[in-house]
């Protein structure tokens, strides 16, 4: 059932508008509010991620119990397709780049520095250090928006691809330092894993020795960030050259995208694979 769950993810998400409906922060994000404006909470940030993943996260365990039993199995494959679209991540990155692709292209500096901040939060001394932020960007986006949840939807079900999107949202929306750095904490360690499958798969669908050679130090470093290291991974695949200006530099974010689409075919056919041999 995970796969063909999968396999309708895909479709709610590039033939319908059910990803926007479905993924409706509104009641958790106000339910962050109200344990951060807690005093007592406050003073207890383990307590505070707790009330906000892992409760959830222990309802959803029940509910797939509770459902388990009932109709083979099959009552729960609407409970795991909601719950897989709203662990993707949010927005739309090809949608979000496109106003910075058109700058670049045209070699307006100044307007890229402008959408680049306004629209993806980067900042950057320089054009070449900007675009190297957009292509890490682009790879971040497209690791924790949809491999990251792949990865542990299949490997541990709903329960875990629920898990690690509240982390990431604790980690993005929460105002509390204290609160922010435990939910990174545990983040990193959901991260570890995937992100090193995925810089496999980069070096198996792009350049295998550049991959190898960048990565061989650090892949088992566990201090090295994850957002780093699927950059480093994604731009030693794709063979970037050196970031300009112009239509070369719009072509790079191109390349990178492409080598996302490939590794993730690689990771269906894998995991078709896989459900053929179960």
């Amino acid at each position: 059932m995970s796969f063909l769950v999968l396999l309708l993810m895909l479709w709610v998400e590039k033939f319908s508008a059910w990803r926007r409906r479905i993924q409706h922060d509104g009641p958790w994000l106000r339910q962050l509010a109200r344990v951060e404006a807690s005093a007592r909470l406050g003073a207890a940030p383990w307590l505070s991620l707790a009330l906000l993943v892992a409760l959830p996260v222990a309802l959803l365990a029940v509910l797939l119990v509770l459902l388990k039993p009932l109709a083979y199995g099959w009552l729960s494959l609407p409970v795991h397709l909601l719950v897989l679209v709203y662990s993707l991540g949010r927005g739309d990155v090809l949608a979000a780049l496109g106003p910075f692709r058109d700058a670049w292209r045209r070699g307006d500096r100044q307007a890229a520095y402008h959408v680049a901040e306004r629209d993806l939060a980067l900042q950057a001394e320089d054009s070449e250090t900007l675009l190297l932020r957009v292509q890490g960007y682009l790879l971040w986006q497209g690791y924790q928006g949809f491999f990251a949840v792949i990865f542990w939807y299949a490997l541990l079900g709903p329960v875990a691809a629920l898990a690690y999107r509240l982390l990431a949202l604790t980690s993005e929306h929460a105002q509390q330092p204290a609160l922010r750095e435990r939910a990174l904490q545990v983040r990193h360690g959901f991260d570890w894993l995937p992100v090193r499958v995925l810089a496999a798969s980069f070096a198996l669908v792009g350049n295998f020795v550049a991959v190898s050679r960048g990565l061989l130090h650090d892949l088992l470093n566990w201090d090295i960030a994850t957002d780093r290291l699927v950059a480093t991974a994604g731009r030693a695949a794709a063979e970037l050259p050196e970031p300009t200006l112009g239509e070369i530099g719009v072509a790079s974010l191109d390349d990178l995208w492409q080598l996302l689409v490939r590794s993730a075919v690689l990771w269906y056919a894998g995991l078709a694979v896989w459900t053929l041999l179960l």
